[in-house]
């Protein structure tokens, strides 16, 4: 690959993202706080043993100065979903990346068009949507801003192609198609438990055994977490189950919180 790869963030997407380009060659993964420095270190070195041969986390120079991507050629965000951080987060980027740098978000609710317009770098912008857990799961939702070059479509298709991803191009529609074809179904679970009283192991069983479902309805919500979901839920315009806000207020986030629709 041509690219020298930047990651910006600390989350599962962003440590996922950066264990799996660990087989291509060096790469940069910043992080705010020395904090998340020191755990998203902790899961790359975990998920590329668990990956093996030919993924190695001494590939991953994991660092909270920001100065140490002014040499990346492609760099992904992926942080707290949200337009106002991420606004902010490409005006400091601004400054650090060279002019034909490709600045990529791995949004999976907000609009790409707007997130190229908030970077001042729409012709070298891309969404390059990505799915938990990234070393495993194949696609990526591929969105280009209207004023992305053919240079920055060309490389962001290779840099896809070299991650052995398959990219599916599709446009820039609330929720991609994924997700908004998803989360009605994931949210339509929820209010079915809420009328019925169904425990949600019990909704998640008859999914898994009778649909053939790899992870059930609930634990799925758990697993993407649910202020995530609640955000994607507000994003596509669906109406979010009361079960779903009440567990956002209390913390009870799912999985990462070791609470959620289910018990960990």
């Amino acid at each position: 690959m041509g690219e020298q790869l930047g990651v910006v963030g600390g989350g599962t997407i962003a440590c996922g993202l950066a264990a799996t380009a660990s087989r291509l060659g060096p790469l940069v993964l910043w992080t705010r706080r020395e904090e998340g420095a020191q755990r998203a270190k902790a899961s790359v070195a975990k998920q590329c043993e668990r990956l093996g041969e030919g993924y190695d986390a001494e590939r991953v120079e994991v660092t909270t100065d920001l100065e140490r991507l002014t040499g990346a050629t492609f760099v992904v965000e992926a942080i707290a979903e949200a337009l106002e951080p991420k606004a902010e987060l490409y005006g400091r980027l601004g400054g650090a990346l060279a002019a034909d740098a490709i600045l990529a978000t791995t949004t999976s609710s907000l609009s790409v068009e707007a997130l190229a317009e908030a970077s001042g770098r729409a012709e070298r912008f891309a969404g390059l949507h990505v799915f938990n857990p990234v070393p495993r799961m194949k696609l990526v939702e591929l969105i280009f801003p209207a004023a992305a070059s053919d240079s920055t479509r060309e490389r962001t298709r290779a840099l896809c192609e070299a991650l052995e991803k398959t990219a599916v191009e599709i446009p820039d529609v609330p929720g991609f198609v994924v997700n908004r074809l998803l989360f009605p179904y994931l949210f339509d679970a929820v209010r079915l438990a809420e009328r019925t009283g169904l425990a949600p192991a019990q909704i998640d069983a008859c999914m898994t055994l009778g649909a053939g479902m790899p992870m059930g309805p609930m634990a799925l919500l758990d697993f993407v977490g649910l202020d995530v979901s609640l955000a994607i839920g507000e994003s596509i315009g669906v109406e979010i189950p009361a079960r779903v806000r009440e567990l956002v207020a209390e913390g009870a986030l799912g999985r990462k919180a070791k609470r959620g629709l289910l018990e960990y």
